[in-house]
């Protein structure tokens, strides 16, 4: 893979800084006007004024810059020859770092990166000893409030990010807040980036992450799941096809799986469970794994958060869950589990919980359109449930929801396909002009609009 094309003009902070002078001294423009004149002309001209120090002549110069200052301090620090002992105003600065690269719309981080941050906290990252917790936590942390871009993870690459980031969290695995700040900077570096995802794996990343998710204090390391979740994402544009379709497999053969069922069970009430379930839905990548989560206890535990979610308004956790079921019911073996686990009932009652939110009734008829496809039994089932209904009652309330509308077209379709009788119930409920509407007000559920009206068994589903 060849470097990214750059398609912007840049510049260098001393032609900046020389074109605001000349506009000083060559043209007799106030300081003020001059920066002004500078940032418009470059701007017009394409170029890109990301990390440039941008002041007015006299009211301080680059050097007075926080970040710079930071940088350069940090810079004088890594130098010391009595390093270890200066740790504490290492960490210090790190957090500084950490909090001026956080400040919206400052463009600190832009700042940071091109005057070689990341280079240099790699660089320290490499000499802090892993009893100093605190002063690597603080590193880590900087580390990822750099990696914002495609430039950043690329200077992380070629400054061995990979394999320092690795080294820590190979030995700091007993430190909650090591493996925290880690594993934040497994996914930021790996967002955007296959070749640092190949880094990663190559590195064994999946046998650290199955050692975080099975030791003692798995429940409270969120970036755990956000690492698995982007490290299995084909995200690059760069490359045509993506290696985490085997990434996902290795990821369920060690039994990353199996362990992510059980933080399911164990994240019930915590904030980390959408996480979870977002990371089992990212390696449940076929039919194989589909049926060793569903035997590992997986669909049990779905269930029971949704369930859940319904008891306490949770509409976050219903979406979410409901699309990892979904998934999981792309087996046939675990759609007959879910039927007889009485899954259909437990969705039809999280449908009446969440009647008010189109996001979750469209979760809710996409896994039933899932467990009906060519089953006949499972949509009469579905139907007995309340299917039909839900599908006529969430059109009427919702005709602008066109992804709900498009699910709803995609459940009737398989509810009455292989089912006569389920035609003439909805029919005879008026689905017909609801559909009708759905396919003349959306672009996106022309097709299954039409496809359902030709098996509800009309003549004319093509006008």
């Amino acid at each position: 893979m060849g470097p990214p094309k750059n398609a912007v003009r840049t510049i260098s902070q001393e032609a900046f800084d020389e074109l605001v002078k000349e506009n000083v001294e060559d043209i007799g423009m106030d300081p003020a006007e001059a920066l002004n004149d500078a940032i418009e002309t470059l701007t017009l001209q394409g170029v890109d004024l990301s990390g440039i120090v941008t002041c007015v002549p006299g009211e301080g110069g680059v050097k007075e810059n926080p970040v710079i200052q930071c940088l350069h301090r940090l810079k004088q620090l890594e130098a010391c020859s009595n390093f270890d002992t200066n740790l504490d105003s290492v960490e210090e600065l790190f957090e500084k770092l950490t909090e001026l690269c956080g400040v919206e719309g400052s463009g600190n981080a832009a700042i940071a990166a091109r005057n070689g941050a990341l280079e240099l906290v790699c660089s320290l990252c490499s000499k802090i000893q892993i009893e100093h917790g605190g002063a690597l936590v603080s590193a880590l942390k900087a580390m990822t409030a750099l990696l914002y871009d495609l430039q950043g993870t690329e200077t992380f690459r070629t400054s061995g990010g990979p394999s320092i980031v690795v080294g820590i969290l190979n030995h700091g695995g007993q430190n909650l807040d090591i493996l925290n700040s880690g594993f934040a900077v497994v996914a930021a570096a790996a967002t955007g980036n296959e070749v640092l995802k190949e880094s990663f794996m190559e590195l064994k990343i999946d046998e650290l992450i199955l050692q975080a998710l099975n030791g003692q204090s798995k429940s409270s390391i969120q970036s755990l799941y956000d690492a698995i979740r982007v490290l299995l994402t084909p995200d690059d544009n760069r490359v045509v096809a993506s290696q985490v379709y085997g990434y996902a497999r290795k990821f369920a053969k060690i039994g990353i799986a199996e362990a992510l069922v059980g933080s399911l069970q164990a994240e019930l009430h915590s904030p980390s469970l959408v996480s979870a379930s977002i990371a089992l839905k990212a390696v449940t990548v076929n039919d194989e794994i589909c049926k060793s989560i569903a035997e590992n206890g997986g669909i049990d535990a779905v269930l029971r958060c949704i369930d859940d979610s319904s008891e306490q308004g949770n509409k976050t956790v219903a979406r979410v869950c409901c699309s990892l079921l979904s998934k999981l019911a792309g087996s046939d073996t675990n759609k007959s589990a879910i039927v007889e686990k009485g899954g259909l009932d437990r969705l039809i009652k999280l449908a009446a919980r969440f009647s008010d939110d189109p996001s979750v009734l469209q979760e809710i008829m996409s896994i039933i359109s899932v467990l009906s496809l060519r089953s006949p039994e499972k949509a009469a089932r579905a139907m007995e449930a309340g299917a039909g209904d839900l599908a006529i009652q969430s059109m009427q309330k919702f005709p602008a929801a066109q992804q709900m509308q498009r699910s709803a077209c995609l459940m009737i379709r398989n509810l009455v396909v292989r089912n006569p009788e389920n035609r003439t119930l909805l029919l005879n409920n008026g689905v017909e002009k609801h559909i009708r509407k759905a396919k003349q007000n959306h672009e996106i559920c022309k097709a299954a609009a039409t496809d359902a009206l030709r098996d509800l068994g009309l003549d004319d589903y093509n006008s």
